[in-house]
């Protein structure tokens, strides 16, 4: 699983990257601004453009959201670019067939519309507000100094500094996540060899329909929340699960929830902070059950659902070869390596917070023992002079 979303992975980190380091607040503010449907559209459509892996994705849902675009486009995007991307749906039309892909994508508009009516009804302006200061002020938001100004495109695209200024934030983000993210992939991976008489009786195989559909609808999500998988990734255990014997509204419901894995959850709490971390989780939980049952009772009234269920074995013994996912996967790395490069060459080491800054252009430094550091912040610089012994 971690060989498959491996390049885009690193593909939603660099447009992470650019976002931060080449969109201004004001071009965010104009773009994605406000709480009406228009800019949570527009987000939708940018969302579906992006290829994401969750992770990925609220790293630039979270950078949309300090640049000034509303809450509601911010989650819209967020949504969008894990479950209306184009690879995601190749990856389950392989997997589990045409009415997942359709259902996928059908669902995920009604996620985004529900996130929209629950956005509006439970977080006021103000709150919004306060939950943008706290995403500014917190580590993940690492300030740096911009080269990229008012340049037109053309100048940023041929510009050394202004790909310094992604590198920075492509390697900051990847610093802050790469700990959840490795751990979601080992666990994954034991997820996936569970027997499948374990999955018989978790998903309630010998009860009624409308009872085994509810329970499933809720276990599938926690599922999801348990095995921390990430987007792309969720999908070959999705097909596992519906081998396993778990519901049509169970599998759409455990695909949607890779956006509230305990991982993430985390970085919300980084993010945003604790009580509208919990706020969150419990609006997409509630909009993911109620989008996995109508899906499920459109689908079944169009006969749509499949009749018909793979072996867990047909699904476990794909291995790893030499396909698209591995040329990109070579290209991205690559790509990964040159933004890394970019960070050795120009930057020096962060020694309160550990972020890699630009030395050439962070205005942020302190001479300590005859040289001198560089900082991220103001912030940081201050706790280096009040206790340089700690640090140095």
């Amino acid at each position: 699983m971690a060989w498959e979303v491996w390049w885009a992975l690193i593909l939603g980190f660099a447009l992470s990257g650019i976002v931060q380091a080449w969109i201004t607040r004001g071009q965010m503010e104009r773009l994605l601004g406000g709480r009406g449907v228009a800019a949570t559209l527009k987000a939708t459509g940018l969302g579906a453009a992006s290829s994401s892996c969750s992770y990925a994705a609220i790293a630039i849902a979270k950078s949309v959201f300090q640049k000034g675009a509303g809450l509601p486009a911010a989650i819209a995007f967020m949504f969008a670019s894990t479950n209306l991307v184009f690879e995601i749906g190749i990856v389950l039309w392989i997997f589990l067939g045409p009415e997942f892909t359709a259902a996928e994508f059908a669902g995920g508009l009604l996620l985004i519309m529900l996130m929209w009516v629950g956005v509006r009804l439970f977080v006021s302006a103000r709150e919004e507000g306060q939950v943008r200061e706290h995403a500014r002020r917190a580590q993940t938001g690492h300030r740096h100094a911009i080269a990229a100004g008012r340049r037109t495109l053309r100048e940023k695209v041929g510009s050394v500094e202004a790909w310094a200024d992604v590198a920075h934030n492509f390697r900051g983000d990847w610093q802050m996540l790469w700990k959840e993210v490795t751990v979601g992939f080992l666990i994954a991976g034991f997820v996936a060899l569970l027997p499948e008489s374990f999955f018989q009786a978790v998903f309630l195989d010998d009860a009624p329909p409308a009872l085994k559909t509810a329970q499933n609808v809720l276990v599938g999500p926690l599922i999801a929340v348990l095995s921390f998988v990430c987007s792309i990734g969720n999908i070959p255990l999705a097909a596992v699960l519906w081998a396993g014997g778990i519901s049509f509204a169970g599998v759409i419901a455990f695909i949607y929830a890779d956006l509230i894995t305990l991982p993430i959850l985390l970085v919300y709490r980084k993010y945003y902070g604790t009580r509208f971390a919990l706020k969150l989780a419990g609006l997409m939980l509630a909009a993911i059950v109620i989008a996995a049952l109508a899906i499920d009772a459109i689908f079944s009234a169009a006969g749509l659902v499949p009749e018909s269920r793979p072996s867990i074995e047909s699904i476990t013994d794909r291995g790893i070869s030499l396909n698209y996912t591995a040329v990109l996967n070579a290209i991205l790395t690559l790509a990964a390596g040159l933004l890394l490069w970019l960070t050795i060459s120009r930057g020096a080491t962060d020694p309160v917070c550990g972020i890699r800054v630009d030395r050439q252009l962070t205005e942020h430094r302190a001479d300590h023992a005859g040289s001198t550091r560089f900082f991220c912040s103001a912030g940081c610089r201050e706790a280096f002079r009040a206790a340089p012994e700690r640090y140095a």
